[in-house]
């Protein structure tokens, strides 16, 4: 209670410094002038072009330059983001937030995300190390030399701290964080709240339903909101063979999903060294390329959706297998705390903190807790030439898994495979989302990315990957993994045409539409019919269904008739509750089917014609889709009281849905709510031409607020255009009219 008092007063404190402390505007001339470009830590002057989107391309004379200066980039641009992510990585929530940020920190740091840390460097080879390290100087000259902070400084009371090795990689452990973890963070509490009778009942479906969510964390500075915002719960890539494009050479097409908001969780690059030329996009304070091509391949990925974690019973182990340690936790404006951490030969005791309470001590076992190399694998991917060396490169990649797709090959070749190290669990369902501490025998034996299934050259031309579950494994990869309804649409685009543009890969990624959600209208349909007794208005929305293709457009009011009424219907049956477990593992509509079809015909019936009168009354103040559908670009800011709406720089509406590949994600609707999850970048290369490169960002490429580019890719990714970034270093030097130089050491 004493924490909750005084974390008000804290909390009014930062609201009291939002009001007088304001973001200072800055053109991009002006920001570009911030970056210290004298005395640097590197042998050769290293040239960047910029255009006018803030988009740099690095030119440097050696990798360990080109490192250096992609360090300073990422200070430049996205400091106050990297600075918030290193305190959560470490549980340093309470610094920013004050006592209520405690329990935050507790569960942060029993997840230890950092225990790998000391084995990954130690087992380094030379040139990941030289490469991080020089990544680490370019940052740490940024601090040094910065003639001014971010706004977010003032606001949480931080200042910017001297990185080092360790903190870099365990800032990409967090960012690897597990997928399972957000879905587990919703069912414990279900498992926890419900008759142990209905959750034996419920956990079946769900373990089977294929999909997790990103709505698994929700609310304000809350660990599962922390925790969302750094896992990849998403995405779709593609790769279509030069036999299918009208080029003659291969291409991708690729866009993140991630949480809404602005700074945006990347931004796009380009550079060139010796044996390094490539363009893409990075997320802050990661040293690789998460997506782009070099002169030869062109590569994407999607979340895996893999299981690299389990929960353990450990409330049977004596003392002696358990070790426990006391961490000193600081609270802004308040007084430090100890906070208690214990582990097992398993993994830390999660249990101990609020995330992941359960009613017995419940131990976790991550693969982020056994050293890997993420960072070599990735610069492996950007420098391979062909499918074999991409396929290997990512042998050492572990944490968190992922589908990688592949472009390239001399033009021509496609190629999936799943990039993860996974324990050889027994293909049986688990009977709980906590297995007994015998089942932790199966991690004895860990399989690498050789040992899953791929994808080279498929017959139809093309890999689409939109994280649904992988065929082909003999063992499992996960159990919660996305419906396969963008997939399935991705394959009838690209199967719509025999020979496909750039124009038509355009498309694909601002593509609305989800058949997938017409076989659950036309059960609504079929039970309506069995009510004889519609009036006019409830007639007009039967109508507006019959005739629906499944197209989310902004501007149709089919989609919010649809939503609406299924909204209805779920809570006059009492099944909202279930509703938000299917919705936990991103299977609302086909878990709400099988519901309704258990359902008597003549009740159901019943419910919808009374259903109907409300979503009638509801169409006619609302109108259309977009009305109700919100895509609100803003800050974290935004939820301080009385000046949040200083943190909001757009309210749009948006079309797209749930499940459309243009993802828009929400809950069921029963009115306005807003976007929390979706596309947050587009990427497309045309391997025929190395300047037919095409990057967007749902917001800007400056996390500075209110900067000239802190949002000004928004109408370009509202339209479906892109920013060109060449490849050819000729073509750079003519197009990006911006140029610094970094100079070195005298």
């Amino acid at each position: 209670m004493l924490d909750k008092i005084w974390g008000a007063l804290v909390g009014i404190g930062v609201i009291g410094k939002a009001v007088f402390t304001r973001p200072t505007p800055k053109t991009m001339a002006q920001r570009l002038a911030m970056l210290p470009t004298d005395n640097l830590p590197v042998t050769a002057p290293v040239n960047i072009y910029w255009n006018k989107y803030q988009v740099p391309f690095v030119e440097a004379e050696s990798k360990k330059d080109l490192a250096v200066a992609l360090g300073l980039l990422h200070g430049h641009l996205r400091l106050a983001q990297i600075e918030i992510m290193r305190r959560l990585a470490y549980g340093r929530m309470a610094e920013m937030i004050g006592p209520m940020g405690f329990e935050i920190d507790r569960s942060l740091r029993l997840l230890d995300i950092g225990k790998a840390v000391p084995e990954i460097i130690a087992n380094m080879d030379s040139a990941t190390r030289e490469w991080a390290e020089s990544f680490v100087k370019g940052l740490n000259h940024l601090i040094k030399h910065t003639p001014e902070l971010p706004h977010e400084f003032a606001i949480l009371g931080i200042q910017p701290e001297l990185w080092t090795l360790t903190d870099l990689i365990t800032l990409a452990r967090v960012n690897s964080s597990d997928i399972s973890w957000l879905v587990w963070l919703k069912l414990l509490k279900a498992r926890r709240k419900l008759p142990r009778q209905t959750w034996e009942t419920l956990w079946p479906r769900l373990v089977n339903a294929d999909g997790p969510t990103g709505y698994a964390a929700e609310g304000l500075f809350g660990g599962e909101h922390v925790l969302a915002g750094r896992t990849r719960s998403g995405s779709n890539s593609s790769a279509i063979a030069g036999s299918r494009m009208s080029s003659g050479y291969a291409a991708i097409v690729s866009d993140p999903h991630l949480p809404m908001g602005v700074p945006s969780p990347c931004f796009v690059v380009g550079a060139k060294a010796p044996g390094y030329h490539l363009v893409g996009a990075m997320m802050p304070g990661m040293p690789f390329f998460v997506l782009g091509r070099n002169e030869h391949i062109a590569w994407g990925g999607t979340s895996l959706h893999a299981q690299g974690s389990d929960l353990f019973d450990v409330s049977e182990f004596p003392e002696s297998r358990i070790s426990e340690e006391y961490q000193l936790v600081r609270a802004r404006w308040s007084r430090s705390r100890r906070l208690r951490i214990r582990r097992t030969d398993i993994g830390p005791i999660v249990s101990d903190g609020p995330l992941m309470k359960v009613d017995r001590p419940t131990a976790m076992r991550w693969q982020g807790h056994r050293p890997s190399d993420e960072i070599a694998a990735m610069q492996a991917v950007a420098t391979a030439t062909c499918w074999e060396e991409f396929h290997q490169a990512l042998k050492p990649f572990a944490v968190s898994g992922l589908n990688m797709v592949f472009a390239g090959g001399k033009g021509q070749r496609v190629g999936h495979c799943l990039a993860a190290h996974l324990p050889r669990r027994p293909n049986d369902t688990p009977e709980d989302v906590i297995l007994p501490a015998s089942a932790a025998d199966s991690w004895d034996s860990i399989a690498d990315t050789t040992a899953m299934p791929v994808r080279v050259d498929p017959e139809q031309g093309f890999v689409a990957s939109a994280n649904e579950r992988p065929e082909g494994s003999d063992f499992p990869i996960g159990y919660f993994f996305s419906p396969k309804d963008r997939s399935q649409r991705l394959a009838e685009i690209f199967s719509s045409k025999e020979k496909l543009s750039l124009d038509d890969l355009r498309a694909s990624q601002t593509d609305v539409a989800m058949p997938g959600v017409l076989p659950l209208r036309d059960l609504l349909l079929q039970r309506a019919a069995l009510s004889t007794t519609q009036g006019d208005a409830q007639q007009h929305v039967l109508t507006l269904l019959t005739g629906w293709d499944g197209g989310y457009q902004a501007g149709r009011v089919e989609p919010m008739a649809f939503e609406m009424l299924l909204a209805e219907v779920v809570r006059r049956l009492g099944l909202h509750r279930p509703g938000s477990h299917y919705h936990t593992v991103w299977m609302t509509h086909s878990l709400l089917k099988e519901d309704l079809q258990a359902a008597d015909p003549t009740h159901l019936a019943g419910v919808i014609h009374r259903a109907l009168k409300v979503v009638a009354k509801k169409i006619a103040r609302y109108r259309k889709w977009g009305n109700v559908h919100r895509l609100r670009i803003e800050h974290m800011f935004h939820h301080l009281p009385f000046v949040g709406q200083r943190y909001r720089f757009a309210d749009l509406p948006a079309g797209g849905g749930a499940n459309t590949v243009h993802k828009t994600g929400h809950p069921l609707v029963y009115g306005p709510h807003t976007i929390t999850f979706g596309s947050c970048a587009r990427h497309i290369s045309d391997l025929s031409d190395p300047d037919a490169n095409y990057f967007v960002l749902q917001g800007g490429q400056d996390g500075w607020i209110d900067s000239e580019n802190f949002v000004d890719q928004l109408s370009l990714w509202q339209s479906g255009d892109y920013m060109r970034i060449p490849l050819r270093i000729d073509t750079i030097k003519e197009t990006f009219l911006y140029r610094s130089v970094l100079k070195p050491s005298e």
